[in-house]
């Protein structure tokens, strides 16, 4: 092989790696886009060890990098949507939870029990590891919340495994402008305990 004809080759690969990676960025920016679960706060249905896609067009464009949004800025999740957003107390870090209230709702929760507007709501994927109900220090607030209203343009999010989550009832509302993507499909899982990819996992759409 002559020398201009390796430089064409060279060339070739070049472009051609150039364009995968502008279409790998763009599918991140504005399709899809990997997460790692770090905590057991999503319990049953998202494990610590979940590796997920989350699809970032749901709630409209947002340009990447800010949370500015290109199209959608009046768009709101659905109740029980699980989303991916960026933490208000921090935003060098990304929280996976599940849309509890919306603007304008009441929530309250009475001995573990969520209400929303004055009615039980029953969430078929949350669950208690706790049998005793707190009612001293910082940490009664996870078991009697409330009641407080939605704010205009925020939700309020919980974690399923409710009494280890870390969620709106410490620190307050997420800013619909945060939400980054909803949780869509579990591509890998490592359990760390047993140091081995739990198969069963992989594939499965989360909702």
């Amino acid at each position: 092989m002559n020398k201009e004809k390796q430089k064409s080759v060279a060339r070739d690969w070049a472009e051609a790696l150039v364009v995968a990676f502008i279409i790998a960025m763009i599918i991140r920016a504005f399709v899809l886009q990997a997460y790692r679960i770090p905590s057991s706060s999503m319990e049953d249905t998202l494990l610590k060890g979940d590796h997920i896609l989350a699809t970032k067009f749901n709630y409209g464009l947002t340009v990447p990098f800010t949370t500015s949004k290109i199209w959608g800025e009046e768009s709101i999740p659905d109740r029980g949507d699980i989303v991916i957003f960026t933490f208000p107390g921090n935003h060098a870090m990304d929280f996976v939870k599940r849309v509890i209230g919306l603007p304008g709702d009441t929530i309250e929760v009475i001995d573990k029990k969520v209400y929303i507007n004055g009615e039980l709501y029953k969430n078929t994927h949350e669950k208690h590891t706790d049998p005793f109900i707190l009612s001293q220090g910082q940490g009664k607030i996870r078991d009697n919340f409330g009641p407080v209203v939605v704010d205009t343009g925020h939700c309020f999010v919980m974690g399923d495994n409710r009494d280890q989550s870390y969620d709106s009832r410490f620190w307050g509302q997420v800013p619909i402008l945060n939400i980054k993507g909803k949780a869509f499909i579990i591509y890998f899982s490592w359990d760390s305990e047993k140091h081995w990819i739990r198969f069963a996992r992989i594939g499965h759409v989360v909702h």
